[in-house]
């Protein structure tokens, strides 16, 4: 008996991947074979985001889009998982019933029953939704579909804060965070592997620990992984700007192996729409944090997020919004229009936004950040900068590209290299020689000056 074909497809972030990569990790070799077309695939799985409407969009539409494999390719087995079903199961049995199998966010260790099921066309086990409760750990099977040299570790699953605008606690339950062993034997195996950058992720990094009786705290945490030798990039993402600690800002200044790169989500500088978001700082708060990070961490690079149209939101408080972008904080910004999501508090507010104001508020910001992307970026000429080798450029082969310490995978800028040769996955010293909004050029140079 042949293997069964498999594809998945993962949508929307990071945390979404690396519950694809254990869904794969769980299939066994001798029946199931990973494909990356999802033409050739006996079993196509979309790992769906449900965060805001762009998002369900996307995945609504992945779903439209294969289910003519469905109909009239070799797919046998549609399967939709993570947080769309999680949140609206029924609904979308009743919309899409040429889905075989819906599988919520805390079902990744029953695919194969699941699949079994669903090959062996029993209906029985056609939706299946556990309570979003599951955590993996350094034992659980994971297929790494990132490149060899960086990677994603979720430290920790849920969310216990309770944004008036956000579903995570519904669809992902409340924090739980691994231990500190479990991490370190995880990025250790992963090192071993050839990766040299990990990205630590959870939905607010700097919570970790918090729910464990063990004294596990996201510094203890640092302090374990930096030990590990062939580790040369460790980068933290989604800290809540109420939790970062002078001793997290120290251990970064002290310690080389810890880029100095924060992703930060502010959401807003208005008191009263940080209030309504039920936010734990207000506008003077947030001003603090940036000064005692700047004080601290002199060199260090900012992202943060922002949402644009909040219910209520005015032109005045937009444009205090503009202004404090303007000012030049953060060397990355994201925006998001606000996303009216049902069973949220937000979404029963009065005085919400248009969307056709909300988009205009987009393009406006975005645009103010790209000046001060471009200004921060033109201030980097000259200097010399650690960057991670990925390749050749889609461009040219004639040219590598790489990202300098300052730049996250998949959300930031690249660097392309014009003169110097390396190996991929390699950290290089490199020369800027010139920039654009969100994009570095430079050379590589033997020693940094």
């Amino acid at each position: 008996m042949g293997k069964h074909t498999v594809s998945l497809v993962s949508l929307g972030c990071p945390k979404n991947l690396v519950d694809a990569e254990i869904m794969l990790g769980h299939l066994p070799d001798d029946r199931y074979q990973i494909v990356t077309e999802e033409e050739q695939a006996e079993i196509i799985i979309v790992n769906t985001c449900t965060f805001i409407n762009d998002a369900k969009e996307e995945s609504i539409e992945t779903i439209l889009n294969l289910d003519d494999l469905k109909k009239n390719g070799n797919c046998r087995l549609l399967v939709v998982t993570g947080c769309l079903p999680q949140r609206y199961r029924e609904e979308l049995q009743e919309e899409f019933p040429e889905v075989d199998l819906f599988m919520g966010t805390a079902d990744a260790p029953r695919i194969v029953e699941l699949l079994e099921s669903g090959l062996s066309q029993n209906d029985s086990l056609k939706a299946i939704t556990s309570q979003p409760d599951y955590l993996y750990d350094h034992a659980t099977p994971r297929v790494t579909s990132s490149p060899f040299y960086s990677t994603y570790v979720k430290i920790a699953e849920g969310c216990s804060h309770h944004c008036s605008y956000c579903v995570i606690p519904q669809v992902r339950g409340t924090l739980r965070s691994r231990s500190i062993d479990s991490v370190v034997e995880e990025v250790k195996r992963l090192t071993e592997q050839g990766v040299v950058e990990i990205n630590l992720i959870a939905q607010d990094i700097t919570a970790f620990g918090r729910d464990r009786s063990d004294g596990a705290t996201l510094e203890k945490l640092l302090r374990a992984l930096v030990e590990i030798e062939q580790l040369k990039w460790l980068r933290l993402l989604y800290a809540y700007p109420d939790g970062i600690s002078d001793e997290l800002l120290e251990l970064i200044a002290q310690e080389e192996k810890i880029c100095s790169y924060l992703d930060i989500p502010l959401q807003h500088i208005d008191n009263e729409l940080l209030k309504q978001m039920n936010r734990r700082i207000d506008e003077q708060g947030v001003r603090n944090l940036i000064v005692r990070i700047r004080e601290k961490l002199p060199d260090v690079t900012l992202r943060t997020s922002f949402i644009v149209g909040f219910p209520g939101e005015s032109d005045t408080q937009f444009a205090k919004l503009q202004e404090f972008v303007a000012d030049g904080h953060f060397e990355r910004v994201g925006v998001f229009r606000y996303s009216r999501e049902e069973g949220t508090p937000a979404a029963e507010m009065e005085e919400q936004v248009q969307e056709r104001t909300k988009q205009a508020r987009y393009r406006k910001l975005m645009k103010t950040q790209s000046r001060v992307s471009f200004r921060k970026n033109r201030e980097l000429v000259g200097k010399v900068e650690p960057v991670l080798v990925e390749g050749f450029s889609e461009e040219t082969e004639l040219l590598l590209k790489g990202r300098s310490v300052r730049q996250a995978p998949d959300v930031d800028g690249l660097v392309y290299i014009t003169a110097g040769q390396s190996d991929v996955g390699e950290v290089v010293n490199l020369k800027i020689t010139d920039s654009s909004e969100y994009d570095l050029i430079g050379e590589i140079v033997e020693e940094p000056g």
